[in-house]
Formats: structure tokens, sequence, C-alpha cells
């Protein structure tokens, strides 16, 4: 049984409603008009409002644009008079549940009552699996830096869209969980995500797995298949690792994209699916481009809203609170020493947040105290750290112009990798995004 409120300017109507919903078990509250009503609304949050259209003052019309613009508004019944069916459509148009003609049957009453307080308590409930969903895929994801903050932010403001989104970043990055954001806080988020790495599959058979199949389209094709961008439609589909797509299945994807409909492998119809599109990659698909291993065309449909998600070691203000999320986790750990804490964020991290999270798994079963310390470090970790080199250089009585100098620094980086920019990045440590930036901003260029 749900909560009602009954509005209406006829005190012998809202006791006739009252009496007949209250012996059928719900909790009923009435209001004499709009105003009223909107006081209730905000101080007993029913899940069904039952209003008459016709009121003196604002009506029922007006009622119902108030409660749709709630956050989790109540579903609402309109009761209008014989021959006044336009306004009760047009009421419906507005937000309004359904709507019951005078005079009430009660039967019919009580029942599309009961199914208006029913779809509330299932919005209700999709509302908490939704948010312990969201819950769920955001554990770990820990934020302190201001380069993550702006990623989240881009989430935010995304997810509310239907764009195409390309998020881009090394392994490790959290690449998708970033994409089940997006999804889980968009309007599709109560509908399926379908994900694919599509590094995972050979040609032939990542089509099959994208597109579905018919019977007999090839050996071993007993009957039809859907494939996951059909089990997608109405939700979103991942593609992470986008860039090894072959260039026949990469113009599959952008008919996707341009037309809204796929072809299953062995079939001659089209199907048409409404799915959203998250890619994801740690390639650089200009290089790619450049290749012609990667079309131009589809990049631009990808890219529509681009996220690059930082490495760790270029954010290292979050690998203390990763840290301690990550404890948190254990039964066992408390606590981290200081010495050990300041070699985890020294570390420079190449398999990012996810090497991060398996030595933290690691130290929690292999360990015999509830504090991590050095020696609980894994042996590579402190060996890498220990052949670090220490560069000891002093700045110049004069002083430096900085910016002559990072020139020449990328200049001789560059000289080094014979002129390839992603070599040049790893010499100085930088992610090849970064270092292009740079370089660009001095005008050098490289291969």
């Amino acid at each position: 049984m749900g909560k009602v409120l009954i509005v209406d300017d006829e005190a012998s109507q809202r006791g006739i409603l009252s009496q007949i919903l209250k012996a059928e078990g719900h909790e009923v509250f009435d209001a004499a008009d709009v105003t009223k009503a909107l006081r209730q609304l905000q101080e007993k949050d029913p899940d069904v409002v039952l209003t008459d259209l016709k009121m003196e003052g604002k009506g029922g019309l007006e009622l119902v644009e108030e409660v749709s613009r709630r956050p989790f508004p109540p579903e609402v019944v309109v009761i209008t008079a014989f021959g006044s069916i336009e306004t009760a459509v047009k009421a419906m148009r507005l937000g309004a549940y359904d709507y019951l003609e005078k005079p009430l049957e009660r039967e019919v009453l009580i029942l599309v009552v009961q199914r208006a307080a029913e779809k509330r308590d299932l919005r209700r409930k999709g509302q908490r699996l939704r948010q312990e969903l969201f819950r769920q895929v955001s554990s770990g994801l820990v934020v302190k830096s201001l380069a993550m903050q702006h990623v989240l932010e881009i989430v935010s403001k995304v997810a509310a869209s239907e764009a195409t989104v390309l998020i881009r970043g090394e392994s490790g990055t959290g690449k998708e969980r970033i994409a089940r954001l997006i999804h889980h806080q968009s309007s599709r988020g109560d509908r399926p995500m379908q994900s694919i790495n599509c590094a995972a599959f050979p040609e032939t058979l990542l089509e099959s797995e994208l597109f579905g199949y018919e019977k007999a389209a090839f050996t071993g094709a007993h009957g039809r298949k859907v494939g996951l961008i059909e089990a997608a439609s109405g939700g979103t589909l991942f593609l992470d690792e986008v860039a090894d797509m072959s260039l026949s299945t990469q113009a599959k994807v952008l008919r996707v994209l341009q037309e809204k409909e796929i072809r299953r492998v062995g079939s001659i119809a089209t199907v048409a699916v409404d799915v959203r599109i998250i890619a994801a990659t740690n390639k650089n698909l200009e290089e790619e481009i450049g290749k012609r291993t990667f079309r131009e065309d589809l990049f631009y449909r990808l890219n529509i809203i681009p996220i690059f998600i930082p490495p760790l070691r270029e954010r290292r203000e979050d690998i203390p609170a990763l840290v301690e999320h990550f404890i948190s986790q254990s039964r066992r750990m408390k606590g981290v020493d200081p010495e050990a804490m300041r070699l985890l964020c020294e570390y420079d991290w190449p398999g990012n947040v996810r090497e991060l999270e398996a030595v933290m798994e690691r130290i929690d079963v292999l360990s015999t105290g509830d504090r991590v310390t050095v020696n609980d470090l894994p042996l590579e970790l402190r060996e890498k750290l220990s052949r670090s080199p220490d560069v000891q250089w002093e700045l110049p009585e004069g002083g430096i112009s900085f910016e002559e100098w990072e020139r020449n620094l990328l200049a001789m980086a560059l000289e080094k990798s014979h002129g390839v920019m992603s070599d040049a990045a790893r010499l100085l440590g930088m992610t090849y995004r970064t270092f292009q930036y740079r370089a660009m901003k001095f005008g050098l260029k490289g291969d």
C-alpha cells in the first residue's frame, strides 16, 4: 500500500475518496487547493497524487506541471468530468500517470491508484539499484588530483547527453571504470551496458561477436546469435582497445554510428539499433591514422567527446588516497609506514592503478603485520627505486631561462630518439600527449 494525496476543492469529494482508499490500506492526506497540496508534497512525499482537474484558483494541470519538476515525483492520477478527455490527455502529456472520468467507479479507482503506487515503488527500487551499482562502479575511483577532478567534471556533463565518447589513456588507468560511470549516470543507466575488448578477438570472431550471425552463416553457426550491439540496444556499448579492430570491422562500426543499424553476418536484412558507443584505447590514434591502420572518418565520429585519463605517475597526489582505499578493503591491514608510503609515491607505476591494486592485494595476502612496511613492498619495486639515478645539479648564480632549458631538453630527447615523439616522451618520463603539447609550444616537430 502507498501514501496518497487527494486534491479537490470539494470537502465531500475528498471525504468519500479518503474513506475508499483508507479502507484499502493506503495512508491518505488531502488538500483543498494547489498551494496546500504543494506543501503536503514537501512534508509527506506521497506515492500517488489524486487530483481534480477543475478547481478554484490553480487547477490540476498546474499541479501536474509542478509535480513533474520534483527530483523524484509521485505518480499523478487526474479526475476529469465526462467529455473533458482532451484536457486529461494534455495532463498525461505533462507527466500524469492516468486519468479517471466522473462519476468515479469504486473498483476502477482502487485499481488505478494501486497500480500507480506500485509503479512508484518499482521506480524507487530501481533508483536504489542504480545507486548501488554506481557505488560499486565508483569503488576504487579515488580522486584527489586536479587532473582527475577535471575528468569527473567532464563525465558528469557528458553523461546527460547521448554523445559518443572516446576515452584515452594507458593500460590500467581505469578507462572501463570511467565508461561505466558515464553509463550509470546517464538516462540509459537502467538498461544494459555491453563491453568487449577488441584486442582479444581475431577479426572474424570479433565481427560475429559485435554483429551476431544467422544460422548457417559459416561452419559451426547452428542457429541465430544476437550480437553485442543488438543486445546493447537501448543501452551502451563499450569498445575497449578500439584501435585493434580491423579496417573492415571499423567500416561496419562507422555504419552503426551513422545509420543506427546493423546487419548480422550471413543476412541481407538490416536491424535498427539504439545504442550509445563509448570507445577506449591506449594507442595514439593520430599515429594509427598516419599508418593507415585506423580510419580517419571513424576517429572523428568517435572523438565527439574526448576524455584523457592521465597515468598515475602524473598524478602522484592520488597515490596515498588510493593506497588507503585498498587498505580499507582489507580485514587485517590498518595502515602504511611513512617510509613505505614514500616509496609507493616515488614509484612510476607503469601498470598504473591496476598495478597498484595488485601490489596492495599481494601485500595483504603475504604480509604478517597489520601495517605495510618497506619490507612488505615487492622486491622489484624496491630494486627499481634503488637503481634510480640521483641527479645532482646546482642552479647557477645568475639563474637560467627555464623555457630555454625546457626547449633544449625536449630537443635533445627528440634528437636521441631520431625524431620519434613517443620514444622521446619515454626518455623524459612523459606521456606522448604531454610531450607533444610541450614540443608544439616550442615549435619542435617529430615523426
